[in-house]
This record gives C-alpha cells, structure tokens and sequence, in this order.
C-alpha cells in the first residue's frame, strides 16, 4: 500500500466524523460516461491528494491503453492513469473525499481492503457510489436513478425500477457489499442511460447523479459548465434523429418509457424483446457518434 502525506485536521475527530467518501470510478458502471464527467465535476483541480493506490498492478493496459502523444519525432506528454483518493471542498467549503480514476481491472480485493483501511484510518461515516448502467430509456424523459444501500434506511429515494436480477459485478458493487459486511455504511446510485447513448458523453445522465448526491448530502457543486454541455449535446442529438429518421423509433421507447411509470410494463432492460433493439437506434445514430468521437480525440 502506498500513503500519502495528509492533510491533519484541526482536532481529532470522533468515530465517524470524518469527510464522506464519493466513489466514482470510469469501467463497468461508466455507461454514457456518467460517472466520469461527475468526478470531473467534483474535482477542484487543488485538492490535496491523501491515498494513492498501485494503479499498476491493478490496470490491464492492453485493454484500455492511456494515451501518449507523438511530436514529429518524439514521444511527449504520457496520459498516466491515476487511481486516488482526494480531498476536495465544496463551494461552501465543506470537505469531502473523491475516488475517481480508473476501474481495477485486477486484484479487487486488494483495492477494497485498501479503501476500507482508507475508511476506517479517516473516520468515514459514509461511503457513496455513483455509477451509470445502459438501459431501454428515452433521452427525452427525465433520467431515471436506482439507488441503492448496505442497509433499507441507507436508500434515501423510491426506486420506480425494481427488480431481482444477477448482473455481472464491478469493483463498485463488490466494494459496497464488502463494506456492509464489515458494518459501514455504503450507498449510491445508478443513472440509467439510453442504450444507444451509452458509448458517447451523455452530460445529462451525469447532472442525474450530481442531483442525487446534493440531494443527500448538501454539498454545493457547480455544474454550469455541465449543463452547457448538456444542452449542446441534446441540440446534436435532436438534429441527428431529424436528419436520420429516428422520430419512430424514439416514439416507441417513449411509449414504452410512459406505460412503465403508469405501471403497466414489467421491466426497461435494454435486452428485453419488446424494446426496440440497440443495433436499430445505434443505426440511427451513426452520424452524431462518429462526430462525437472525432471531438474526444480532439
């Protein structure tokens, strides 16, 4: 394990009086890069990184290679991947600590027993997940969140989706369960993205999560930057089903979408039969996508 410097508060604190603990880790729950965008939203940019975990080990670089630029004849300005714990402060200077950085492809019991020492060394109270799942979901509703807790009195909201599945796990969800086996308190929630949204920036979903943490936590974050970028993204968005034709298949997730909240549908799984499929959607789409990966790459 490697520690880093801290910063020593002004009095000791009591059990459990420490900063809350906001994970948001960019992998297997990083639908619409929900997750991604938020973490970038809650980091400051100076604040003072405490933990740093051996992200070596635990990255599998061929699958997700980081980026490295090339000048004329040279190799300049590696993109180092980067897996810490920092502590921020709000806008009112509340204090907070962010995970962010990549999954762990490897070793996920080293990482959780490490952010569990993380917890008990800095006196958390709670530790809160926020993560983004592709679903059957238009983007013209209103974003949709599970939430979900290591204990009832944890979940803080109704969920309207519900259901008792086995799903492939993550680093995130296998965190939290850890941590409700050694008794500490662990929360979060999941943005459900549409479908065929989900490999793109989808600021929408990620405003979602930030909504729900403020709710929760009263934290005072910034988000104009994120909401102009929502705007510009559902203004390509609505152009690009204009041009493309794809006024039918939206009107079919959108009557799908409204019978479930009335009640009368069983499930919004992307996967289910009765949903229009993604590969119809993602066709679609084709222009919009391609437009939004040459932006990423600059």
């Amino acid at each position: 394990m490697k520690w880093l410097p801290r910063r020593e508060p002004d009095e000791t604190p009591r059990e459990g009086d420490g900063p809350i603990l906001i994970h948001a880790l960019d992998g297997f729950l990083g639908a619409g890069s929900a997750a991604r965008m938020a973490a970038e939203q809650l980091r400051s940019g100076h604040g003072e990184v405490v933990y740093e975990f051996d992200i070596d080990a635990m990255l599998d670089y061929r699958a997700r290679r980081p980026m490295i630029a090339f000048r004329e004849d040279h190799y300049a300005e590696y993109d180092d991947p980067k897996l810490q714990v920092v502590l921020e402060h709000d806008d009112n200077g509340m204090p907070y600590f962010l995970l962010a950085g990549p999954e762990p492809d490897f070793h996920w019991e080293q990482f959780i027993a490490e952010v569990h020492g993380f917890i008990e060394e800095h006196d958390v109270p709670l530790t809160l997940g926020l993560g983004a799942v592709p679903m059957g979901v238009p983007h013209t509703r209103p974003a949709m969140i599970t939430a979900h807790g290591t204990r009832p009195d944890l979940v803080d909201r109704q969920n309207l989706w519900s259901a008792q599945v086995m799903v492939p796990s993550s680093a995130q969800s296998l965190l939290e369960y850890r941590l409700g086996q050694w008794g500490h308190d662990a929360a979060g929630y999941v943005v459900h993205v549409p479908h065929y949204l989900a490999q793109i920036d989808y600021p929408t979903a990620s405003l979602a999560l930030i909504d729900a943490l403020v709710d929760r936590t009263g934290l005072s974050i910034n988000v104009d930057s994120l909401k102009a970028r929502q705007e510009a993204a559902l203004a390509e968005i609505e152009q690009q089903i204009e041009e493309q034709g794809g006024q039918s298949l939206l009107g079919g997730l959108e009557e799908q979408y409204d019978a479930f909240t009335r009640g009368a549908a069983q499930s919004l799984l992307a996967s289910d039969e009765d949903l229009p499929s993604g590969d119809e959607l993602a066709d679609q789409f084709e222009q919009f996508l391609a437009r939004q990966r040459k932006n990423e790459q600059g």
